[in-house]
């Protein structure tokens, strides 16, 4: 593997990301783009390339030089930012959510295809073994088709970020929905391998635009059949890390997992219930996204969350939020063929 790769955001998320790449045989960090001049400062020092002020400064001393972007900025600037990188004839590695508009999310997948590069969204849920399981276990059959399903996700999120950007919807797009119940939505989707087909929903705001807590119902389009789930989230629990669980029903048993064990009680047959193991831990699976977003650009894996991932979970949670302020069902695959008229 010979990946020349750049960084665009350093701090936290980013910093961390650059570590796992700079550990992976083959891969070499160019450089990096931050608007934070102590971000740039410690990944200059710690890494020994060079870091600019804007991105579009980094592609012009350095777009010759790569084949790949990261992208882990605020929600709002991830549009602009991996266009400019897929233009560029680089494949992009972007962090959740993909965009917070649905005619961005498609631009992206289209130009993505047209470029021929690819398109990954950090979804981190699909490398976790209880969620990998847990789609295989529906996969399987061994609950029957599905037909009603539950989740939930809870945490400290307005007081952890009070004064940061994620509470500034010019920058994150909204509020607890865009941030992290944007992996409950997705991890629902991808366990279930269903398409959103209609939402309503009911959300609290902080602040104007600020969402703190939603209830939300569905429609969804599984393989076997159509089935209904409801999702709750709150952005006031008392916890600074998230505290989720799913409950899937099928026509031929239940399916359960609470964040730590994983219950399948099948019809006629003992319930079982399992911890689950295998790095659930979050440096584990930062580390097995980004192993897999190089290893696609190898030639030697597939793109485990490719740009139509983020289409619908753009889709389905723009259609929440419309749904929310009409007070009125929202059909969501509508939302993606107008974007792609």
């Amino acid at each position: 593997m010979n990946l020349p790769i750049a960084m665009i955001g350093v701090g936290g998320l980013g910093y961390l990301q650059a570590k796992t790449f700079d550990r992976i045989d083959g891969v070499r960090i160019v450089a990096a783009a931050d608007v934070s001049q102590e971000a740039r400062r410690v990944f200059e020092e710690t890494f020994g390339a060079p870091a600019y002020e804007h991105y579009r400064q980094l592609f012009h001393e350095h777009s010759g030089d790569l084949a790949a972007v990261a992208i882990v900025t605020p929600h709002t600037l991830h549009y602009e930012q991996a266009l400019a990188a897929i233009e560029q004839g680089l494949h992009v590695l972007i962090e959740k959510p993909m965009v917070t508009d649905v005619a961005d999310a498609v631009d992206l997948v289209d130009s993505a295809a047209a470029k021929d590069v690819i398109l990954q969204v950090g979804y981190q849920r699909h490398f976790h073994p209880a969620f990998r399981e847990i789609r295989r276990v529906i996969t399987d059959g061994r609950i029957g088709a599905l037909h009603t399903a539950n989740a939930y996700l809870g945490q400290n999120w307005i007081d952890l970020h009070g004064d940061a950007w994620r509470t500034d919807p010019s920058m994150s797009g909204g509020g607890q929905l865009y941030d992290t119940g944007s992996h409950l939505l997705d991890a629902l989707l991808w366990t279930t391998d269903a398409e959103p087909s209609s939402v309503t929903a009911c959300v609290e705001f902080a602040e104007p635009k600020i969402d703190v807590n939603s209830a939300i119902s569905m429609e969804l389009e599984g393989p076997d059949r159509s089935m209904v789930a409801s999702v709750g989230l709150t952005g006031d629990g008392i916890e600074v890390d998230p505290h989720e669980g799913y409950v899937y029903w099928g026509e031929a048993g239940r399916l359960s997992y609470d964040g730590d064990d994983l219950t399948i009680a099948e019809t006629d047959a003992p319930t079982y219930t399992t911890q689950v193991e295998g790095g659930t831990d979050f440096e584990t699976l930062n580390r097995r996204k980004i192993e897999n977003f190089a290893a696609s650009i190898d030639g030697t894996a597939d793109p485990a969350v490719p740009g139509e991932v983020g289409v619908a979970v753009t889709a389905l949670t723009e259609a929440i939020y419309e749904a929310a302020e009409t007070s009125a069902p929202v059909d969501v695959q509508p939302l993606i063929d107008r974007a792609r008229e």
